[in-house]
C-alpha cells in the first residue's frame, strides 16, 4: 500500500503536474537561506530559467544580495535532487511595495436586529392534546398582542 509521499511522487512524474517539482525545487533553495530571510520572502517563481524571489522589505533585498553569490556557486557544483528537471541559470530578487492584504474578520454587532411580525395570529388549533393546545393558544395570543402594540 502506498503512503502519501509515494502518491505525491508518482503524481509529480506525470507531465500535467510538472509544476509541482518546480515548487519543490523553489522550497529547497528557499530553505538554504537563514530563517529571518525566509520569513521576508513573499513568494518565488521561475521564469526563463531564472529564479525570482519577491521580498517584502528593502533590508531583506540587501541581505539576499549578500547571500546570493554563495548560493549560486553552491548550486553550480551540487544541484539538489528536486532541481534536476529545472534548469536554473540565475537567481534574482526584487522588493514589492504592494501592501499585504489581511483577511477581514467578521465582527458580529452587539445590537439585535428586530423585524416586524408578519404573522397575524389567525390560525386554527386542531390538536387534541391539551398541553400542546394550551401552548399553541399562548403563542397565538402573544402574536396577536404584538400586532396590536405595533
Amino acid at each position: 500500500m502506498k503512503n502519501a509521499h509515494d502518491i505525491l511522487k508518482s503524481l509529480q512524474n506525470k507531465p500535467q503536474f510538472s509544476k509541482l517539482t518546480r515548487y519543490e525545487c523553489i522550497d529547497r533553495i528557499k530553505s538554504l537561506f537563514s530563517a529571518p530571510l525566509q520569513k521576508m520572502i513573499k513568494f518565488a517563481y521561475i521564469k526563463n530559467d531564472t529564479l525570482f524571489f519577491v521580498l517584502n522589505h528593502p533590508g531583506a533585498k540587501q541581505e539576499f544580495d549578500n547571500n546570493i553569490q554563495s548560493i549560486k556557486s553552491a548550486l553550480k557544483f551540487i544541484t539538489p535532487p528536486e532541481c534536476k528537471e529545472s534548469n536554473i541559470v540565475d537567481i534574482r530578487a526584487f522588493v514589492t511595495h504592494t501592501p499585504i492584504k489581511n483577511e477581514t474578520t467578521f465582527h458580529q454587532s452587539k445590537s439585535i436586529e428586530r423585524y416586524l411580525e408578519r404573522a397575524k395570529g389567525e390560525f386554527e388549533i386542531t390538536v387534541t392534546d391539551q398541553k400542546l393546545k394550551s401552548l399553541l393558544l399562548s403563542i397565538k395570543n402573544i402574536i396577536k398582542a404584538n400586532n396590536e402594540s405595533s
